[in-house]
């Protein structure tokens, strides 16, 4: 489909090199959203650096099981879509700043680097915004007597 919308006025020749770039697009957005929604169902207790490091960025830290299976009991896939749904308004209630740090670090998958460059500003403060946007999810989670 899109394919068909976006490229029918490109020449036949073009045609199926477009097609294997929008599949392989395609598949990895779908396994990148898999990757980034499995590790919210990871131990929030692991959040806390050691120490009280606020430069400790846990979600580096956290690895997808292999043998996760998105396709759980219905109890297990509405608990997470609870979760989903408590961490996304978190979300919205978060400064600007962090929210957009955590976004592009944690959803995006952009490294330190990369997510200083969109936001304008160095580094340390991308790390900064985005352990205090950690924080402030888990204390979230606490609160509202979700555990992991």
């Amino acid at each position: 489909m899109k394919l068909s919308d976006k490229y029918a006025a490109r020449p036949a020749t073009e045609l199926p090199m477009l097609f294997q770039r929008i599949l392989q697009n395609t598949i990895r957005d779908y396994f990148r959203r898999q990757k980034v929604r499995s590790l919210w169902t990871t131990q929030v207790s692991s959040l806390g650096g050691p120490d009280g490091d606020d430069d400790y960025d846990p979600l580096e830290t956290l690895e997808v099981q292999s043998n996760s299976n998105p396709q759980g009991a219905p109890s297990d896939q509405l608990q997470q879509a609870q979760t989903l749904e408590i961490i996304e308004k978190a979300l919205h209630k978060l400064p600007q700043r962090q929210r957009q740090a955590f976004l592009l670090r944690y959803w995006e998958e952009m490294d330190v680097a990369e997510a200083a460059a969109v936001m304008g500003c160095s580094e340390g403060s991308v790390k900064t915004h985005c352990s205090r946007a950690t924080h402030a999810l888990a204390e979230l989670l606490k609160d509202k007597g979700i555990s992991l």
